[in-house]
């Protein structure tokens, strides 16, 4: 028999799909056949698997530890965990990932990717339910292969080692990112702690109530606050963008907000809000009215990244998630409730800027 007392990360969804994350090979008709014959019971009782579950709900299973193990595969997030802690044979000739990412002679994965013992993550806000990471330009926020480890795993590793989550705890509810940003972007990243603080946080970013701000670089010179729009399609199989003036087959409107803070007649430091959210949405849109993020290497200008590189060293692109405003909270969420948070920008993008004579005070480096 194993029994589960419901927590808050599990409680608000059905019972049967509670089962199905503990016992993932299960089909669904193997929990209404146990239910049925109260091999499964929910505080007690017989049940049927629609039931909400509430924290302090008791779950028993009375099944043969044989049969739930057959139907249960290992956390997958503790297994990438140990998997790619345990890669390297050497030990550890380097001081950990720092918060901005510079990999500083640390052991790797066989994917290329730092171990999760390796990396300390920049956390910029914490409380019981969310997480605000500054993740640092060449981390994935989700996996791209199975191979991949991206901002979640390292994510989960803090917690575990931390004592904030346990093993346990993963069985029937994986923490994960809310917002996704690309590889080679810098900047703010909302995860989700808890199961009502990833609920609470993709209701604001579906809402678009949640505002997020960038800064990013641009070669050319714009001028003042402009709203441009447009419609953005995306090819899948290119993991690329186009942007159009007209609506065409496949496209969705996009609509993006830049405001100039500083320009040398040469390159301009702008702010950028995101009114609506898609991918490469930033990149492609400034690129396609002449003026690409500098560093970009899909949707800029190849001459002007060129001479950045040869100048600075420059190796990402000059985007940076650097601001998110919260609406006002309720409902268990006062606490974020019209809150501002900043992410510092990384080294190298205060090089460039104090490079161009564009660095401003307002503006912190990690």
């Amino acid at each position: 028999m194993r029994e589960f007392i419901i927590d808050e990360n599990s409680a608000g969804q059905r019972l049967d799909r509670f089962l199905g994350k503990y016992m993932t090979k299960a089909p669904t008709s193997f929990f209404y056949k146990m239910m049925r014959k109260k091999n499964i019971t929910l505080n007690g009782k017989k049940c049927e698997g629609p039931e909400r579950l509430n924290p302090g709900d008791v779950v028993k299973l009375f099944l043969a530890d044989e049969t739930i193990d057959q139907f249960r595969e290992a956390s997958r997030a503790v297994a990438v965990l140990n998997a790619a802690n345990s890669v390297s044979a050497e030990k550890n000739n380097g001081s950990p990932m720092n918060g901005m990412g510079q990999n500083r002679g640390m052991n790797i994965t066989r994917a290329g990717n730092p171990r999760p013992d390796q990396v300390r993550l920049n956390i910029v806000y914490e409380d019981k339910d969310i997480l605000l990471i500054n993740k640092p330009a060449g981390m994935l926020s989700q996996k791209a292969a199975p191979s991949d480890i991206s901002l979640t795993e390292y994510m989960i590793h803090y917690l575990l080692i931390n004592g904030k989550m346990t093993e346990k705890q993963l069985e029937t509810f994986r923490p994960s990112v809310c917002n996704r940003l690309d590889r080679n972007t810098s900047g703010l990243v909302i995860c989700g702690k808890s199961l009502p603080g990833s609920q609470e946080m993709s209701r604001l970013l579906r809402d678009r109530t949640l505002r997020k701000r960038y800064l990013c670089l641009v070669h050319g010179v714009l001028k003042g606050e402009q709203r441009i729009e447009g419609y953005l399609t995306k090819d899948e199989k290119t993991n690329q963008v186009t942007i159009s003036k007209r609506q065409t087959e496949g496209s969705v409107p996009i609509v993006t907000v830049y405001r100039n803070l500083l320009d040398n007649d040469q390159v301009t430091l702008l702010e950028v809000e995101l009114i609506t959210g898609k991918s490469h949405q930033i990149r492609a849109h400034l690129a396609s009215i002449g003026h690409g993020i500098i560093g970009d290497t899909k949707y800029g200008n190849e001459t002007v990244n060129k001479a950045f590189r040869d100048r600075y060293g420059l190796r990402i692109q000059l985007l940076h998630a650097w601001r998110i405003n919260f609406p006002k909270m309720t409902a268990g969420f006062e606490r974020l409730s019209c809150k501002q948070f900043t992410a510092n920008v990384p080294p190298i993008m205060k090089r460039v800027l104090t490079g161009e004579g564009l660095w401003l005070p307002g503006i912190q480096e990690d």
